[in-house]
């Protein structure tokens, strides 16, 4: 049994997938397989694949089209290790990675999520990350999963690995939800366990659309956490990070012109869990709103980071 299950579903990824694969084959640590689903590409993701199909580690399979959520539910019951090494088709992994991964792993013999941090590729554009817990010591700490994403996420779906046994008390990602399944699933995963994490730069991911919401945006396809509403009263921080998202949830709805989509949830926010930019940012009018996401746009291109829109 290998010890990590590399997985990968692919949809439309034929520019990008080689050099993701290439940075697995790549790794210091090669005790690993590679599960890679070619989720119904319309491209030549298939044909980018197929010749690393020749090594033994890799398998492949090819579906119609699942969406994001099935397409990785699929590779994860395929995959054969004791861990699962997510990984995001058009992403890299610089070649320390996993041996940066497995040193947390034999370090952090009780834990059972992993994380590291990453940089950010964007038109071309380096960029770091910033995290609500301080890592400014560069050594690897254990978090709560809300305390620590507060702004960016801890976990992402490139820099995370995951003892396989984790899904099966915390289930896999809804396929109920099409944008934001990722969050969905680390939310139930924060609830039960801690994430250890490192602050070394192991993964580059990119950012393809120059967008606030980059997979969607509309409040339909995003989840809506309301599972996870009986869990707040007695857990400060998750009610923190789920005020911050409906704060997005907002922000999508104002944009839309949902305005019951928008009092939905902008009635459960306490508003003292944002900042006075975010308390700001709510009560703007659509127009004005999508002004300043145009300026925050702007600005982003000259590799200036708002956090504000979270």
């Amino acid at each position: 049994m290998p010890k990590f299950s590399v997985v990968i579903s692919v949809y439309n990824k034929a520019e990008f997938v080689a050099e993701t694969l290439n940075s697995v084959m790549a790794q210091s640590v090669q005790d690993f397989e590679i599960v890679i689903l070619n989720d119904g590409s319309t491209d030549d993701s298939e044909a980018v694949i197929k010749p690393y199909i020749a090594d033994p580690r890799v398998g492949y399979f090819s579906e119609e089209n699942m969406g994001a959520a099935a397409g990785r539910n699929y590779v994860i019951q395929k995959a054969k290790g004791e861990y699962i090494a997510l990984l995001d088709a058009d992403d890299i992994w610089k070649p320390f990675y996993l041996e940066e991964q497995l040193k947390l792993i034999e370090k952090y013999r009780t834990y059972k999520i992993f994380a590291t941090n990453s940089e950010i590729l964007k038109k071309g554009k380096t960029s770091g990350r910033q995290f609500s817990v301080d890592i400014s010591n560069k050594e690897p700490i254990v978090v709560d999963y809300f305390e620590a994403s507060n702004l960016d996420s801890i976990l992402h779906s490139s820099t995370t690995v995951v003892k396989k046994e984790v899904f099966d008390t915390v289930g896999l990602y809804d396929t109920g939800i099409k944008s934001g399944q990722d969050t969905d699933l680390y939310v139930r995963m924060g609830l039960r366990y801690k994430v250890v994490f490192s602050p070394k730069i192991c993964v580059r991911y990119r950012v393809i659309e120059n967008s606030l919401f980059r997979s969607s945006k509309k409040l339909s396809d995003k989840p809506s956490f309301e599972a996870y509403e009986k869990y707040e009263t007695t857990n400060p921080a998750l009610k923190k990070f789920l005020d911050i998202s409906r704060y997005s949830l907002c922000l999508i709805a104002k944009l839309e012109g949902n305005k019951t989509g928008f009092e939905r949830n902008y009635k459960k926010i306490d508003l003292a869990n944002l900042n006075k930019k975010q308390r700001f940012l709510l009560v703007q009018s659509p127009k004005n709103l999508k002004q300043l996401l145009k300026l925050k746009n702007s600005i982003a291109q000259l590799g200036i980071k708002l956090s504000v829109f979270k």
